[in-house]
């Protein structure tokens, strides 16, 4: 039992889990304050551009309709989630290049 968890430390250690765990935690939070950002700020813009409807609720009616059941593809949740994908991945490319993380992984992989 000691044996394994030496070895579990030493993987811990060498594989940088720590560092991957803070990683995730930080990346969830940043990942809702985008979210919140997208919501509450661009969203609205790009709702008034477009007219002054809110984006989420935008769809396209297909005209197709089955037991009095109309097909509608919600576009407009779609547009608002790939907007929050991309400045998600924009606020996470600024922050590890801005903290000269890139740079930590080339020195490990010279080690």
């Amino acid at each position: 039992m000691k044996n394994f968890a030496k070895e579990f430390t030493s993987f811990v250690r060498e594989q940088g889990i720590v560092g991957l765990a803070v990683g995730l935690a930080i990346g969830v939070q940043a990942g809702a304050a985008v979210s919140s950002i997208v919501d509450n700020f661009i969203d609205p813009i790009v709702g008034f551009i477009l007219g002054g409807t809110d984006l989420s609720n935008l769809a396209w009616e297909t005209g197709l309709s089955r037991g009095g059941e109309e097909l509608v593809l919600g576009w407009g949740a779609i547009a608002s989630a790939l907007i929050t994908l991309i400045a998600t991945a924009f606020v996470i490319f600024f922050v590890v290049q801005k903290a000269g993380l890139t740079k930590l992984d080339k020195q490990k992989e010279e080690k």
